[in-house]
């Protein structure tokens, strides 16, 4: 049996997609899974990097495909009230009601359709209250380990050489986005192409330019 660990911001509308179809997706296959959350805006701090919502024409295009994919693929989405948002208070009500930075399904869930079904603000402070309630976190959201379990994750992800959400890693290997379920799909069922060394050919090329 496979272990997949899936790295996720509940901000990122395509780890809410790739989260809802994951176990289409992989329908029939021997596996488990680890959902492990992170803070995407780390990955964007320390790769430099700004993020698709703040590059205005990629934000009009993220959003119009994130709706489009949802009603592609039949998940029901709707944008929240504001986005992006401060996603900390969903990051840390998640990793209370885990140990040792992991969450189960059935809170991550929770948390990804507060988020992105019913168009509210993900980041109130009352919606989030109501949600806390619900999901009777066995440790306090606020608390410093839970910070810095966030942190661990995020710093243990970016050691990994993860750039963005969502990423399932398996076998060492990093599947990126929700696009990139086929080919996990692929992986798991153990193609040809992965033992080709295209995979590995792939990281070798040499950059002919890059900007100073």
């Amino acid at each position: 049996m496979k272990h997949i660990t899936f790295w996720f911001d509940f901000i990122s509308p395509y780890a809410y997609l790739a989260f809802e179809k994951l176990p289409e997706a992989l329908k029939g296959l021997g596996y488990e899974v680890e959902y492990r959350p992170v803070l995407f805006a780390g990955f964007l701090k320390h790769h430099g990097q700004l993020g698709p919502a703040e590059i205005a024409p990629k934000r009009d295009w993220t959003y119009r495909q994130v709706l489009w994919l949802a009603h592609a693929h039949g998940i029901p989405l709707q944008m929240p009230a504001a986005h992006p948002f401060n996603p900390l208070g969903a990051l840390r009500l998640a990793l209370a009601c885990g140990s040792e930075g992991r969450v189960n399904r059935y809170v991550a869930e929770s948390v990804f359709r507060h988020v992105w079904r019913g168009g509210a603000d993900a980041a109130d402070a009352q919606r989030l209250a109501q949600l806390r309630a619900e999901l009777q976190p066995q440790r306090d959201p606020d608390s410093a380990e839970v910070k810095a379990e966030l942190k661990a994750n995020t710093d243990a992800a970016i050691a990994r050489g993860l750039f963005g959400v969502p990423t399932m890693e398996v076998d060492g290997r990093l599947f990126w986005g929700f696009d990139g379920l086929p080919m996990l799909r692929e992986y798991l069922e153990g193609h040809a192409w992965f033992a080709s060394g295209a995979w590995e050919a792939a990281a070798g090329v040499p950059a002919g330019k890059t900007r100073s």
